[in-house]
């Protein structure tokens, strides 16, 4: 599908444009509701958040802090533009490529992803816990050729590479490690480029990253965001609810894969000069200690960490904590209230979307509504509306739709477009009813999304992993309630021979799960049955399952 975009692309490799929905299924993109969407025709977010911060005098700040040391503003660019050297001169990027990004949250990572963006490359970044099978299916949708992976993690990363998912060879690819003194590592390859480099002059309207999450259908959707979207997130949450300033420090859990942890721990920092401490590891205890260590004023991470958090505060110098913001998940009542009380700050809601790249709900300060998940983010509209896309009267349940600067467009995936984006508007997946007020209250998701500690699971992705174990003849995977995780992923399994269920069994189930997807997908509950419920026409039908063992 050609676009009129195409004639003032900088992208040479036009893969991108090419698999863009069709124009007449995009959402509507509204630019004019705050002042500062306001963007010109040209535009490099990579250039525009670090280059103009350099420029603006931010050189010598810290924009990241680790363990033992920090880099400046200055060190980043240094060494972002030395990487899109690397990119250009000694690789042979051209601009459109994708480039699949692996690693863990520290600089070099959020230097690999500015040096890509800045040479005019299409970053793919993936989480460090997926597997092989995983990341095959990712370079597949994306016709990856070039991936930058930690050496920690390098192998799957390079058996992906290696190979199509169905098992033919990947013709050209190329794998480069970071993050130790190996040869071929891209820190060597740097060591031979300049510090300066002359950015791709890319137009607001190319594409700078594909962002992947899992669908109902078990399969990853990439959904494809501009240079344009990725300033619009910054000038929009942050600036008109969170409000941080140059001197606040940042921190959290969520890896740059997820865009809530791109936005949170690079983009929104970095949009006001700010800095944030980067954690490799970040469950909540580390967190904590990641908090007072580096003297945090702003937080991100899920509900599930907040709770686990409030019985491990006992010892622990929070004073410097000012925001704590919460998405990823519906954020309990009982949650926000304990945080309250353990630390005397009103955490901050918020509803998001990887097809929206990031926060368009939410509330800060007085205007919090424990419970509420808030009002809609200047820039953005929102509304609740019945099947037919019509908008229902305030204290209405009906589905979340909503439209701003950002939309949905996947790559080459024209029914799940057609599903996600009607009239203009992108419908979330999520059920919502609107107070006279304008506030957002949470009901339910209305899709087969299991959504535990944050992390959107995907029970048919689930169920084909158990499917490929020996003992497995048919399995449901659904989430069901846990005060805890929000959501637990629980799978309810037929076995060909039914006297082989055991306890051990459930366990090798598991275990079998993690090795063949991302850990923290697996089945937390195995429950052994003799059938599974269907339609007359064989259909699975897993709310029977939800309603049946919701207790």
């Amino acid at each position: 599908m050609k676009h009129a975009a195409m004639a003032h692309s900088a992208h040479v490799d036009t893969f991108c444009l090419e698999n863009l929905p069709p124009a007449d299924l995009w959402p509507e993109r509204r630019f004019d509701r705050v002042p500062e969407l306001a963007y010109p025709a040209r535009l490099n977010c990579a250039a525009e958040l670090l280059d103009a911060a350099v420029a603006a005098g931010h050189g010598d700040r810290p924009v990241f802090h680790f363990p033992g040391g920090h880099w400046t503003y200055h060190d980043l660019l240094v060494r972002a533009n030395r990487i899109a050297n690397v990119l250009v001169h000694s690789i042979g990027l051209v601009p459109g490529n994708r480039v699949l990004l692996r690693g863990f949250n520290n600089p070099m990572m959020a230097a690999c992803w500015f040096g890509i963006v800045k040479a005019g490359g299409v970053v793919v970044c993936t989480m460090p816990m997926l597997r092989t099978r995983e990341l095959e299916a990712i370079a597949d949708k994306a016709e990856v050729s070039i991936a930058f992976t930690d050496h920690r993690i390098a192998a799957e990363c390079r058996q992906a590479m290696a190979t199509h998912a169905n098992g033919a060879p990947r013709a050209r690819s190329r794998v480069v490690e970071f993050g130790a003194d190996v040869p071929h590592s891209l820190e060597l390859m740097m060591v031979h480029q300049p510090p300066t480099f002359a950015n791709c002059d890319t137009s607001a309207e190319d594409i700078a990253l594909i962002a992947f999450t899992s669908g109902t259908t078990g399969e990853g959707k990439g959904t494809m965001h501009a240079h344009r979207d990725v300033m619009a997130i910054t000038d929009c949450f942050p600036r008109y609810v969170l409000k941080p300033g140059a001197d606040d420090v940042f921190c959290g859990s969520p890896p740059f894969a997820f865009t809530f942890g791109l936005g949170g721990l690079v983009l929104f920092p970095m949009r006001v000069g700010a800095s944030a401490a980067l954690l490799e590891q970040a469950s909540p205890p580390q967190l904590l200690d990641g908090i007072v260590n580096f003297r945090a004023t702003t937080v991100f991470t899920a509900p599930t960490a907040y709770r686990a958090m409030c019985a491990q505060l006992a010892g622990r110098d929070l004073s410097s904590l000012r925001h704590c913001v919460s998405a990823g998940e519906a954020l309990p009542r009982a949650t926000f209230d304990a945080w309250l009380a353990a630390t005397g700050i009103r955490i901050i809601d918020g509803i998001g979307a990887t097809e929206m790249l990031h926060i368009f709900i939410s509330a800060a300060g007085d205007d919090i509504r424990p419970g509420s998940t808030g009002r809609v983010v200047p820039g953005y509209e929102a509304r609740v509306v019945d099947a037919d896309g019509k908008p229902v009267p305030p204290g209405t349940v009906g589905r979340l739709a909503v439209r701003g600067p950002t939309g949905c467009r996947y790559l080459h995936n024209l029914e799940r477009q057609r599903a996600y984006v009607r009239d203009g508007w992108n419908l979330t997946g999520d059920s919502y009813l609107c107070d006279a007020d304008g506030h957002f209250w949470y009901q339910a998701r209305t899709d087969d999304m299991i959504i535990s500690s944050g992390y959107n699971i995907s029970g048919p992705e689930v169920e084909g992993a158990l499917l490929l174990h020996p003992a497995v003849q048919e399995c449901a995977v659904v989430g069901l309630p846990d005060e805890e995780r929000g959501q637990i992923v629980s799978a309810f399994v037929v076995l060909r021979d039914a006297s082989a269920r055991s306890d051990a069994l459930a366990r090798d189930l598991q275990a079998f799960v993690k090795r063949e997807i991302a850990p923290y997908k697996y089945p937390r509950r195995v429950t052994f049955v003799d059938a599974l419920p269907r339609t007359a026409t064989g259909k699975l039908q897993r709310f029977r399952l939800r309603e049946e063992h919701r207790a």
